[in-house]
């Protein structure tokens, strides 16, 4: 199944996400169009995970809709649709086989497939050569996956997605674990490829403004799994909103693009 170009890429309403008593998200509508990068924002416990996980279909709604590039939740073949949605996160990452060269890896995304052991063809292999050259990493073509560097796997995982050519892209917290120098290097690149003209839309889930890049144009805050804010990225990101979302007194600061964040205390009584 290849999906039409629909202008609107994502389109959730309504969602509703139970857990027996536990009412996980509730009541999330949000619409992500063409040409937008967004990220999603939110404390431990505010429903991140589990958006994502209704997206691809792994957690099933209770109530609501979802349409991915203009398919319904329930009306079409997830199983194919999941192959035009590229997902890089630290689930897939842990099911990599230890053996396998960076090449076959890149080769596997266009099936969807972990430890692929077809036999790729010649033009398989060519687009994959042009992909690891495309993200930087054409040296670890042979290189096995056990002996790949955190951001290394990172690009590579991404470079799997964009094999199947995805319109839709899920980073989900792809920082984690990358030191202060490759963090910084990983989001550089990110940078680069979210400004490409034939990139796909980028979601990117975050617990940290840090990694909030000027390619991102927005923000989903979200909170107790409900939406506290979004839209357009210099709108909902405040030291107001943000500390709504973390329960905290906060200060936002940004400087050329680039966000930071400070816990504001209050100053301590003299005795």
């Amino acid at each position: 199944m290849r999906a039409r170009k629909h202008s609107t890429i994502l389109n959730v309403r309504g969602l509703r996400v139970e857990c027996n008593v536990t009412v996980i998200l509730n009541d999330v509508s949000w619409r992500v169009k063409r040409g937008e990068h967004w990220a999603i924002l939110g404390a431990n416990g505010s429903g991140k995970t589990s958006l994502l996980s209704a997206l691809t279909a792994y957690l099933s709604p209770t109530a609501g809709t979802i349409e991915v590039l203009g398919e319904r939740y329930g009306e079409s073949d997830w199983r194919e649709l999941r192959k035009r949605v590229g997902l890089v996160s630290s689930s897939v990452r842990q099911m990599m086989a230890d053996d396998e060269a960076a090449l076959e890896t890149i080769v596997s995304g266009k099936y969807a497939m972990i430890d692929y052991r077809g036999d790729p063809s010649v033009a398989d292999r060519k687009r994959a050569a042009q992909i690891l050259k495309s993200i930087e990493c054409s040296h670890l073509a042979k290189r096995p996956w056990r002996v790949l560097s955190q951001g290394e796997r990172q690009r590579v995982l991404i470079g799997r997605a964009l094999m199947a050519k995805p319109p839709l892209l899920i980073l989900d917290e792809p920082c984690a674990g990358l030191d202060p120098v490759a963090r910084e290097h990983f989001l550089q690149f990110l940078q680069k490829l979210g400004r490409h003209k034939s990139a796909p839309t980028l979601i990117l889930v975050t617990h940290h403004v840090e990694e909030i890049l000027p390619v991102f144009s927005h923000v989903l805050l979200l909170k107790a799994g409900r939406v506290l804010a979004q839209g357009i990225k210099t709108v909902v990101l405040t030291s107001e909103s943000l500390g709504r979302a973390f329960d905290s007194c906060v200060r936002l600061k940004n400087e050329n693009g680039r966000y930071t964040m400070s816990i504001a205390t209050k100053p301590r009584a003299i005795i």
